[in-house]
């Protein structure tokens, strides 16, 4: 899901479980990174979403670099459809699309093999061209349950003994063949809506028409990211 194109509760860790964790360094950042929150406040209020490493490491990693470096300040929602999602992060309110950093790959199928996420309300993705690996700053948030979405799991073996895809049976495909169709690819969710839910439902409710470039699907209003920032 891009401007370009059209398709887009963890539990606490016990005193014994944390002590643990601290004895081993590199599981204890991993759970601290696993925490990591960003707050995003808006024209229209502020929520809260926590990304998750643990499931989609390169796409996280990239996701809060542009945090870092305020890529996402003063961009706007630019594409807003309601019963679907809201999609921001790439233009300013003068509707110029901001420069970003090379594509990170693509890490939906991976993430949901380690028991991430699908593209269910709440949850937040990479949008993208057709291109799997193109992602770079534009992120989306579902605002409904877009199982269309999410990406295909290839079961074991090569050849592929029995694949099924939008009711068609494959038999005895090749692995690589499925590996590289990019229509079972999806879009990868990194994160969920912590809080704050209520106001994306407000921004997937505004008015939307034509505005800049696009045709269609852009707030009348613009709404506006004015800082993306890290929270613990």
């Amino acid at each position: 899901m891009n401007s370009r194109c059209n398709p887009i509760q963890r539990r606490s860790l016990s005193a014994l479980a944390m002590a643990g964790l601290l004895a081993v360094g590199g599981w204890h950042s991993a759970w601290a990174e696993a925490a990591t929150k960003v707050k995003f406040v808006t024209s229209e209020g502020d929520f809260v979403v926590e990304v998750y490493p643990d499931k989609a490491p390169k796409t996280v990693e990239n996701f809060l670099q542009y945090v870092k470096d305020k890529h996402y300040d003063g961009t706007i929602f630019h594409r807003v459809i309601n019963n679907f999602m809201v999609q921001g992060g790439g233009f300013d309110a003068k509707y110029a699309e901001k420069p970003g950093r090379p594509p990170v790959r693509h890490e939906g199928q991976e993430a949901l093999a380690k028991g991430g996420d699908k593209n269910t309300i709440g949850t937040l993705a990479m949008a993208r061209t057709n291109d799997p690996h193109s992602a770079t700053a534009q992120f989306f948030i579902n605002v409904k349950d877009n199982d269309f979405l999410n990406p295909t799991p290839i079961p074991p073996g090569d050849p592929v003994p029995r694949f099924e895809y939008q009711g068609q049976i494959y038999e005895n495909t090749p692995r690589a063949k499925l590996l590289n169709a990019s229509q079972l690819f999806g879009y990868t969710v990194f994160g969920r809506v912590v809080s704050g839910m209520d106001v994306v439902n407000k921004i997937k409710s505004v008015p939307t028409g034509a505005g800049g470039p696009f045709p269609s699907d852009v707030p009348k209003t613009p709404v506006l990211i004015k800082s993306a920032s890290l929270i613990k």
